[in-house]
């Protein structure tokens, strides 16, 4: 079910106080624009993968261990490189955004307050 207008639009802002309350936390998310997959880290990573099964199937039809681990371990650093998202000038662009202007508080310090200041109303 696609989500409302109205509900973007708060998705949308949500996102972009993450960014600024919290840009390492944003980035660790891959919620970053500038965090993007590459096309050569892709297809460098599937090829040593590749390379890395075939060493694996090398060793196991020669009974060569030393081939055959070296084979998974190449595999499994292919599979990684492959996945690795790739930096781009977002992050800094959100930094940049931080430090100018006057400091905000972070996200969990609002958190915070509006907590205090419902058990303030209740009691």
């Amino acid at each position: 079910m696609p989500l409302s207008e109205h509900e973007q639009k708060l998705l949308e802002q949500l996102e972009k106080q993450l960014n600024e309350d919290d840009p390492k936390f944003a980035s660790s998310m891959g919620s970053v624009a500038g965090r993007s997959w590459s096309t050569r880290h892709l297809v460098i990573g599937v090829l040593a993968a590749l390379a890395g099964i075939a060493l694996l199937l090398v060793g196991v039809t020669l009974q060569i261990i030393v081939v055959g681990v070296l084979g998974f371990v190449v595999m499994g650093a292919g599979v990684y490189f492959a996945t690795m998202r790739s930096s781009g000038v977002g992050r800094s662009r959100a930094e940049a955004g931080r430090k100018s202007g006057k400091p905000r508080s972070s996200f969990m310090s609002n958190l915070e307050q509006r907590w205090d200041e419902r058990h303030r109303g209740e009691s």
